[in-house]
């Protein structure tokens, strides 16, 4: 029996429409798995669904056998202090959450965000629980998961390293419906050192210790434009950042990432990210 291998693809627009600039992206770049915005991703905008152009995207990606996932606003954060931007972050991701619903998306991706305030934290993990879990518990089994996406550990920020991501599946109660996404920018840039022979291996270890391998959900792949640990998230195209290209072979190479389709987050539009899936596939296939 082969053995089963990770979907590749990438973050890819939707200017147009889904239906039309995002699948056809996808099937330009060769992408087996996408990843869109469901909405203005710096804005809290909630724009009504559009059951029709929903349903066509559907079709097309299941014609394509092309898998997606939804990548929830940047301004959410769970934790923050401020009011206004707790609860439209608790609206935003339920939003995020349904749209991923409509459009048939298998994971919605969330920041795990900032305290903010040092003196702020454990109130930040109090309201996470008390805000997401009626959202999570509404969710059913054809729901998508939410995705805790750690960040690269700068300022307040309730993830700085992994092994912080426990206190957060505590806050909300090791919910079945809750996974990871895996930035391996963001997680460079906190101080796991993936570029070094066996530090990919190590890290993913460590994430499956922590969260367990059915939680490993998805994967971004990212390069970095920054040192390890250097807390700064500003990506680059595989093989043009501090990390290079030998990582992301032992990632691929490592059993748990079987289930984790790798999307890439990188600078540049369809000419870069045809070359970079097509690189991922043959250290895929290898």
């Amino acid at each position: 029996m082969p053995t089963k291998k990770p979907r590749i693809g990438a973050h890819t627009p939707t200017t147009g429409g889904m239906a039309k600039r995002s699948i056809e992206y996808a099937k330009t770049t060769g992408a087996e798995v996408i990843q869109v915005f469901a909405s203005s991703p710096r804005m809290w905008a909630m724009p009504a669904a559009k059951p029709d152009l929903d349903e066509a995207f559907r079709t097309k990606a299941a014609d394509l056998d092309i898998q997606t996932y939804v990548h929830a606003p940047f301004l959410i954060n769970l934790g923050s202090p401020t009011e206004a931007t707790y609860l439209n972050s608790l609206a935003s991701t339920a939003y995020s959450l349904a749209r991923g619903a409509d459009i048939g998306a298998l994971g919605v991706v969330i920041h795990t965000g900032s305290a903010v305030d040092v003196n702020h934290v454990e109130a930040a993990w109090k309201q996470i629980h008390e805000g997401m879990m009626p959202i999570l518990n509404a969710l059913d089994d054809d729901s998508p998961f939410l995705l805790l996406e750690p960040t690269a550990g700068q300022g307040q920020s309730l993830v700085k390293k992994l092994g912080d991501l426990e206190n957060y599946l505590k806050a909300l109660e090791y919910h079945p419906k809750v996974g990871i996404c895996l930035d391996t920018c963001h997680v460079f840039a906190a101080g796991h050192d993936i570029s070094v022979k066996g530090g990919m291996t190590k890290t993913i270890d460590l994430l499956i210790e922590i969260a367990g391998i059915e939680r490993f959900k998805l994967i971004h792949a990212n390069d970095s434009m920054d040192v390890c640990g250097a807390l700064k998230d500003r990506h680059q195209n595989l093989g043009d950042g501090h990390i290079g290209i030998s990582p992301f072979a032992e990632l691929l190479a490592h059993p748990a990432v079987a289930n984790s389709p790798l999307i890439l987050e990188t600078p540049g539009m369809e000419e870069k990210h045809t070359l970079e899936i097509a690189l991922l596939k043959n250290l895929r296939d290898a």
